[in-house]
């Protein structure tokens, strides 16, 4: 009989405390906007398009404890949002493929990725809060000159992109060489990015390039020229077009998301603080996931700004 009581006692207080953890979590908002960050260098000193590693490990802390998770960019752009039910998703981007992104050490015949790097903070982070995600998108130039090509270690290049593609994060086109795509014709155009794609394809077969961040954030003189097309007998294809400003995205599941537009906040002090406060400030302008990637919760009031149709004929849910 005791042991009945204490049975059903315990499993009182569980509901108790479940039904508060619930009661704790953010009301969801999938209509909020985005975070879309671009880093460039992680390197030293700290300078307009430099991040140190201690400041990127800095701002990946800020993010987890404000209740950020990280969110792949292919799964934005698909509306297939999988971050933990009252945080909300926030998607990293690194530009140009810069030595310190990703850099190998060589100690003792044993090659270890440079805890220095961008990839070994991100990954020693990742380690220690297992529940921040893995996700990050490399938007990488093959024909660069050094130190832009491909993280600047010709050795290893190979072995970086599969590392890359097999840990999960994603590579996306920035033209060969970081080209002004302004400055030429379609031909040069189609040129550039299909080649980027081909060099790619050389370590990492069938690897195809599914979002394209412009240089300079120019875009073509005939914007098809960067969604679809081919040269030399090689097709590709982008799914989405990333600018270099712009500030935090709409939300994937709004009318007014625009894929081939999509808006990125520069990962500098400034810029970066500006829009965590802001988020803190109106928190309604904040995407909170409901943690179900079937469905889309929205608040009743707004619903009339939704997409028509939905990605995936998701599931709406008022609240």
């Amino acid at each position: 009989m005791r042991g009945a009581l204490v049975g059903f006692l315990l499993a009182a207080a569980a509901l108790i405390l479940a039904s508060f953890a619930v009661a704790d979590l953010p009301a969801a908002n999938e209509l909020g906007r985005v975070m879309i960050l671009e880093y460039h260098k992680i390197d030293y000193p700290e300078e307009r398009w430099t991040r140190t590693p201690e400041n990127f490990r800095r701002d990946l802390e800020t993010l987890y404890a404000r209740g950020y998770r990280l969110q792949s960019l292919n799964g934005l752009i698909e509306g297939r949002i999988t971050v933990p039910a009252g945080t909300s998703p926030v998607v990293l981007t690194f530009d140009d493929s810069s030595a310190g992104q990703f850099r190998y050490l060589d100690r003792n015949g044993t090659l270890e990725i440079d805890p220095k790097s961008g990839v070994g903070v991100l990954e020693a982070f990742i380690r220690e809060k297992p529940d921040f995600g893995r996700a990050a998108t490399f938007f990488v130039l093959p024909g660069a000159k050094p130190p832009n090509n491909l993280f600047n270690q010709p050795q290893h290049e190979g072995r970086k992109l599969r590392w890359l593609v097999e840990q999960g994060y994603e590579l996306g086109n920035h033209t060969l060489w970081h080209a002004n795509l302004g400055k030429y014709d379609e031909g040069t155009v189609r040129q550039q990015l299909a080649e980027a794609q081909v060099w790619v394809q050389r370590h990492v077969p069938e690897y195809r390039f599914r979002t394209l961040a412009l240089p300079h954030g120019v875009y073509p003189k005939e914007i098809g020229w960067a969604l679809s097309g081919s040269a030399k007998g090689t097709s590709y294809r982008h799914e989405a077009i990333l600018m270099v400003a712009g500030g935090a995205a709409p939300s994937p599941f709004a009318k007014t998301f625009d894929p081939i537009h999509l808006p990125r906040i520069q990962a500098v002090e400034a810029d970066l603080r500006h829009w965590l406060n802001h988020f803190d400030r109106t928190p309604a302008d904040r995407f909170i996931s409901d943690g179900n990637a079937d469905t889309v919760t929205v608040p009743a009031a707004n619903r009339d700004r939704l997409r028509d149709p939905l990605p995936k004929n998701l599931k709406v849910v008022e609240r």
